[in-house]
């Protein structure tokens, strides 16, 4: 599969590809000699705002379909950065996108979307 989605402190595997963080903020602790990613893409995790939104912090939690319909409109200004990952993938390479959580439903995970996009930019 030339996409594949993981957290970050997944041991790599050797067809993991281009390793790729995808969150807005590193793991807090980790010393750079002990990254498991080979490139950070700070840009294409949803944005502060964002999560607070859907953790509800301070604020009742946005529904999933919300998250989802806002992170898509945030990453139109990564259009570049996806056509570029979409590129790569055509030329055969394999992408990870990593970050921190653990997610369990697809349709709220950033990672999950973002490879979405990535295929979607690849079919334009």
């Amino acid at each position: 599969m030339p996409i594949k989605t993981r957290r970050w402190c997944v041991p790599g595997e050797p067809d993991d590809g281009l390793r790729i963080l995808i969150c807005r903020f590193r793991p807090r602790g980790l010393p750079k000699a002990k990254e498991t990613w080979d490139v950070w893409m700070k840009d294409l995790g949803p944005s502060p705002p964002l999560l607070a939104a859907f953790q509800g912090k301070g604020q009742p939690p946005i529904s999933l379909d919300e998250y989802r319909e806002r992170y898509v409109r945030e990453m139109e200004s990564q259009r570049e950065a996806i056509a570029e990952l979409a590129a790569r993938v055509d030329r055969g390479e394999t992408l990870t996108l990593m970050c921190s959580k653990d997610c369990i439903i697809d349709k709220a995970c950033h990672r999950t979307i973002l490879a979405e996009l990535i295929e979607a930019a690849r079919a334009k």
